[in-house]
């Protein structure tokens, strides 16, 4: 009788199952404001082909999306992005990603409903653009952790960063690089501790 592969395994339609081993599944929410790279650090770790909801910005949104920081920026995300990592071989977590313009929030209230926690990649150039974020992670009682995602050489100090969003002392701050696989799945890793010391 064929069986299920294993987290490691796939199979021969490329499919990669969830291994039997698994006992627990966690959702968690990679948030933040529009542009700051949410479906790029979900693609960088997700171990199946991420579903995406990307579409072409059009001139309908040229006077609602503000591309200042990010004018190459050609697509963007109107519903979620799903991802799934097996983070041991008893846990795996499943990625959702919110989308962040403030005409996509309703969506908010659906994918937060059993979610873990979140973790809030912020953009240190544009911090000001993190508070709405920040106000409904606070409005649905979630958990968080801070991934400072720096796509270039500057750097901004975690003080700094503390300081400008308010931070409790508690509050993971990390710094990634959404596009590198190692990097995002350290920021994941300060998540998911992080929670698990808030639980203890």
């Amino acid at each position: 009788m064929d069986s299920k592969p294993s987290s490691s395994e796939t199979a021969a339609n490329g499919t990669i199952y969830v291994s039997d081993a698994v006992t627990t599944a966690a959702k968690i929410l990679v948030v933040g404001h529009f542009a700051v790279g949410k479906t790029t650090f979900i693609g960088s770790l997700s171990e199946i082909t991420p579903l995406r909801t990307e579409e072409k910005m059009t001139q309908a949104s040229v006077h609602v999306d503000d591309l200042r920081g990010v004018p190459d920026k050609v697509t963007t995300t109107v519903a979620l992005d799903f991802g799934r990592l097996t983070l041991t071989e008893e846990l795996v977590l499943y990625l959702f990603g919110t989308p962040g313009q403030q005409r996509f929030m309703q969506l908010w209230e659906d994918m937060a409903r059993g979610a873990l926690g979140a973790l809030l990649l912020v953009d240190p150039a544009r911090l000001e653009e993190t508070f709405p974020v920040i106000d409904l992670i606070d409005e649905y009682g979630l958990e968080y952790a801070i991934a400072v995602n720096s796509f270039d050489a500057r750097f901004f100090d975690e003080t700094e960063i503390r300081e400008a969003l308010d931070l409790l002392p508690d509050t993971p701050v990390v710094y990634c690089d959404a596009r590198d696989q190692r990097s995002s799945a350290n920021a994941l890793i300060a998540l998911v501790r992080h929670l698990l010391d808030r639980a203890a």
